[in-house]
């Protein structure tokens, strides 16, 4: 018969070949048939269905003689010899037709899938699957995700070398900040090596059977306080607990603040944070530095961090006076020096001048201690006032501004506005706004109203959550952190009869990614996609990160997330895994949590079990000028450059100013202006005004009062004082 010229002769001829020697006791010899329909056969076999003369071919046998990647053959070539080598090769031929588009084929319908869900129908292809561990149980609508390893001599491959791990996700929907597609994914050292269909990877590899569920690149928490000192105490959450709750909620990167005291070395405390992270973090890292004062020798720190340190972030406060706070001529000069260096200027905007003096009012006139106080003092409009105020400022010298912990209303809108004039402003919405409110300032039971002490505090109306969330799945608001700052309740308590020294701070670095997906994505104000962005990518992009963070791409870190949006789960004190021991979320029902958790490469949750080693995070330095900040920035200076008008000199007269006393009289000057005279100044005290009939002038001294009596019912005629 007349062959398809899509068909070449060397896969005729490869069909056709007889099976290798050692295969020839378990092969039955076929009958002779003509080459089309061999490969019919074949292909109809692999896929499942049968293909007529007029199906088309798949597209990497459509297109012989290129690069496009071709599937093993069985029989015949180098892996004729090797134990498995036929196994997991399943070829969809419904999602790969040319010219077809629709929804994939369930990949895991061969395999260990499939005797799981139909323990009647086995195969030997089934049999060598090795070992697998299904997340969630499995059913017909909504199958779990199952994790396979390899067995027999394939495991020898991996050496048992922790560093080399090779994982493979199939079936998979890999979710970006900017496109959501159908692919396989193969990482290995770490790094996303392969992504498409149908890969060609090596023996001994992990496999996981996403199921069509979720694939997106693992969070990244721009906010976090962990194992911070205060007063002499330390937070509960030190790094290794910390980052043992972030991955648990589906995080896989940190940043956190250090937090120099007045006086100290910029340098010296970012070492000792350093120092803490690298031996206690189980997931990758970076740092921001806060700058407490301001001097000559800060500003020498604060170029080394940049340049050497990799620090490219510096946050400022505009409250704690007397301790952190800072002037508006140290904010202009701040501000200034970073936008030079490249570096992003971030805000704690609060009026600190306004909460000390109603601090001193509700203790001392309304006698007010309990943690109410602490909102009392502290209500939105200060904290409106210092955004406006911070945004001002960095506008007139071009920096741009990061404004962490947004957590009013009138604050949102202050951003929103000025994103809108054009301002180079973002705005960083945290767990604790988005996912709860004030209200609880006025519980009864003390412990639970500390806990949700921070600054700025939590708005008491119960709508903000909401308005703040619809903020950021507009793009009003970029990056969610969670500023996990975890005290226990004997800590918050040296503040019992004083709520200014309450210790401030809140959990939600285990909750952050599901209070998103449950207040924006499962409510349809916000797509998975842009789930991504304000979770993990915009974060990437604003600190230099990208696209090794924030992204699923060839040459990308392995770190990534199966999200299951179908998940609930209640949080709980007595279940997370902060060793904090009130959670501000206590009771409230979350849709969307991770399945399994990739962290360098390596499945660092499954099962709702974490595997982590203490230590095994790496510090990432960022660089300056990031593009997605600075390319607004250089092009703003170009535009708004200042220049001094081109004129002649002046050589008119100039009047001459001498200086005088404040509050004194200028005195005139010999010289003046040709067209204004300077007119002379009169004494009111001296008057030549007389009551008296006559014009002669009267040189006698005047006295100084005379008293003078009227008759009842007035004179006539008053003529004289005399």
């Amino acid at each position: 018969p007349t062959l398809p010229p899509l068909v070449s002769a060397c896969q005729l001829r490869l069909s056709t070949l007889p099976p290798p020697s050692h295969c020839l006791a378990e092969t039955k010899p076929a009958p002779l048939q003509p080459p089309l329909l061999a490969v019919s056969r074949a292909m109809s076999t692999s896929s499942g269905r049968t293909l007529d003369r007029d199906d088309d071919l798949p597209v990497y046998l459509a297109r012989p003689g290129t690069t496009d990647q071709i599937p093993r053959q069985k029989y015949g070539g180098m892996f004729c010899n090797v134990e498995g080598a036929f196994e997991s090769k399943t070829i969809d031929f419904d999602a790969l037709s040319v010219g077809r588009r629709g929804a994939k084929t369930n990949r895991s319908s061969t395999g260990k899938t499939e005797k799981l869900q139909d323990q009647g129908n086995s195969s030997p292809a089934a049999s060598n699957t090795g070992k697998d561990r299904p997340l969630d149980s499995l059913s017909e609508n909504n199958p779990g995700v199952e994790i396979k390893t390899a067995s027999g001599k394939e495991v020898l491959q991996n050496l048992d070398d922790s560093k080399s791990d090779r994982l493979l996700i199939k079936g998979g929907r890999i979710v970006n900040d900017d496109q959501s597609f159908y692919a396989d994914l193969y990482m290995e050292d770490g790094i996303i090596k392969q992504i498409g269909d149908n890969l060609i990877v090596p023996g001994g590899i992990k496999t996981i059977e996403a199921n069509g569920k979720m694939v997106i690149p693992g969070g990244i928490d721009v906010h976090t306080h962990l194992q911070m000192p205060y007063k002499g105490m330390t937070t509960v959450d030190d790094f290794f607990q910390g980052t043992k709750a972030a991955i648990a909620g589906g995080t896989t990167m940190i940043l956190d603040h250090v937090i120099p005291e007045p006086g100290c070395s910029l340098i010296n405390s970012y070492e000792q944070w350093r120092e803490w992270g690298d031996a206690g973090v189980c997931c990758d890292y970076s740092l921001h530095v806060d700058i407490t004062q301001w001097n000559d020798r800060v500003k020498q720190e604060v170029q080394t961090l940049i340049k050497e340190k990799g620090i490219n972030s510096f946050l400022v406060y505009m409250a704690y006076k007397d301790s952190y706070q800072m002037s508006n001529s140290e904010l202009y000069e701040v501000f200034s020096y970073l936008g030079d260096l490249g570096a992003i200027a971030q805000v704690h905007a609060e009026n600190g001048e306004i909460i000390a003096q109603e601090q001193t009012r509700m203790l001392e006139v309304l006698s007010i201690t309990g943690p109410e106080g602490h909102v009392l003092s502290r209500p939105e409009e200060l904290e409106a006032e210092a955004v406006f105020r911070a945004i001002t400022i960095a506008s007139q010298v071009n920096c741009p501004l990061y404004v962490t912990k947004v957590m009013s209303k009138s604050a949102a809108d202050i951003i929103s506005q000025a994103k809108k004039k054009g301002n180079v402003v973002f705005g960083e919405p945290v767990t604790a706004s988005l996912g709860t409110d004030g209200t609880h300032y006025w519980s009864k039971n003390w412990a639970k109203a500390a806990a949700f002490v921070t600054s700025p505090p939590l708005s008491p109306d119960p709508t903000t959550p909401d308005y703040l969330t619809s903020l950021l799945a507009s793009g009003d608001l970029q990056v969610s952190g969670s500023a996990h700052c975890t005290f226990s309740t004997a800590q918050k308590a040296i503040g019992k009869d004083n709520f200014t020294v309450i210790p401030e701070g809140t959990n939600g670095i285990e909750e952050r990614m599901s209070v998103v997906w449950d207040k924006a994505v499962a409510t349809g104000k916000m797509d998975e996609n842009q789930f991504v962005a304000v979770t993990s990518t915009n974060a990437a992009k604003m600190f230099n990160l990208y696209p090794r963070k924030g992204r699923i791409a060839v040459g990308s870190d392995a770190d990534l997330v199966i999200w299951d949006p179908d998940t609930v789960r209640t949080v709980s004190a007595k279940t997370h895994n902060s060793a904090a021991e009130y959670n501000i979320f206590e009771g409230t029902e979350l849709r969307g949590a991770p399945s399994v958790v990739i962290c360098q490469g390596k499945i660092v949750l499954e099962d709702g079990t974490l595997h982590v080693n203490r230590g095994s995070g790496t510090f990432l330095p960022c660089n300056p000028f990031p593009d997605y900040v600075y390319k607004r920035i250089k092009a703003r200076r170009q535009l708004a450059e200042l220049h001094a008008v081109p004129r002649g000199m002046y050589d008119g007269p100039v009047f001459e100013v001498s200086s005088t006393p404040k509050g004194g009289t200028p005195a005139g000057s010999a010289r003046g202006s040709p067209t204004r005279q300077t007119p002379p100044v009169r004494n009111l005290h001296h008057s030549g005004f007389s009551l008296t009939a006559g014009t002669q002038q009267d040189d006698t001294p005047r006295p100084s009062g005379r008293r003078i009596v009227v008759p009842p019912g007035g004179r006539s005629n008053i003529t004289s004082l005399s």
